[in-house]
């Protein structure tokens, strides 16, 4: 498979209009948000734009895309009205997702509060078998920093949702947010040893996307906060053996790398087609 990356993409002005942005990024797939994340909000895609989206997609050969839920979707809530909120907002994604013809809905495990690392994978995966998917959408749960009472940051807590839940779930792992969360990716060693254990516990066929980020902080600090693909901790000799790696070779790669030091989403998206070998 030849190399799929892109950026995140605004859809400002109407979600038709990501295509035009990732092409000008030299992206070849990519992901939205349908709305604002940081609200509660429903998404609002006309039909024309959605028409817009698919053509466009189709004609420039952008793809996968994926659909990043809400930051306030929880979906390991002990809260009775939080989960009905990040259920009803999940189950709009997935609708948006398949008018676009949007292969992915992406989400956080969420936070437990309280209710214990089991009570809040029980949750999450209670929460996941509630939603109605639509043919040709597939959910993914994302790999979490790990911060506070956040799950997701283990792998363990990612197989064992995809366990509980009847839904047939897919990953994707973000990498800064694995290397905070631990696992450690800052050599061709250190890759090696992270996706076995990942392949071990999860499973490499349930990998659709890659998150490609490198961290501006050290291994196992759960702090989250992105860099430039081989300028932070990871580095060059990491993302190198990461992007070539057997298990990542065909999997889709989306940047949410910053736009800071007059580095944007083009500068790493080619950065990346450089380290690939």
């Amino acid at each position: 498979m030849s190399l799929r990356v892109g950026a995140h993409a605004s859809i400002a002005g109407g979600v038709d209009n990501a295509i035009d942005e990732q092409r000008e990024y030299s992206g070849n797939c990519g992901q939205i948000f349908s709305h604002s994340p940081q609200v509660w909000q429903d998404p609002n895609i006309g039909d024309d734009e959605a028409e817009k989206f698919r053509e466009g997609a189709a004609e420039y050969d952008l793809g996968p895309w994926v659909i990043h839920s809400s930051y306030l979707v929880n979906l390991c809530t002990p809260k009775d009205d939080l989960r009905e909120k990040s259920v009803d907002s999940m189950q709009k994604e997935v609708d948006a997702a398949a008018k676009l013809d949007v292969d992915y809905v992406n989400v956080h495990l969420g936070a437990h509060t309280g209710a214990g690392v089991d009570g809040g994978l029980d949750n999450a995966a209670s929460a996941l078998d509630e939603l109605d998917v639509p043919d040709g959408v597939t959910v993914l749960i994302e790999s979490d920093a790990g911060s506070g009472t956040k799950l997701g940051g283990d792998f363990e807590h990612l197989a064992t949702v995809m366990e509980r839940t009847d839904q047939d779930l897919e990953v994707c792992l973000d990498t800064a947010h694995m290397f905070a969360a631990g696992y450690d990716l800052s050599t061709p060693t250190a890759v090696d040893e992270t996706l076995a254990e990942f392949d071990d516990v999860v499973g490499a066929d349930d990998l659709a996307c890659v998150h490609l980020n490198d961290s501006k902080h050290e291994c196992g600090t759960n702090k989250d906060e992105h860099a430039h693909v081989g300028e932070g901790l990871i580095g060059a000799d990491g993302m190198r053996a990461f992007v070539n790696h057997d298990l990542i070779r065909d999997v889709p790669l989306v940047l949410e790398t910053p736009t800071e030091n007059g580095k944007s989403f083009a500068w790493n998206v080619e950065r990346v087609k450089e380290l690939r070998e």
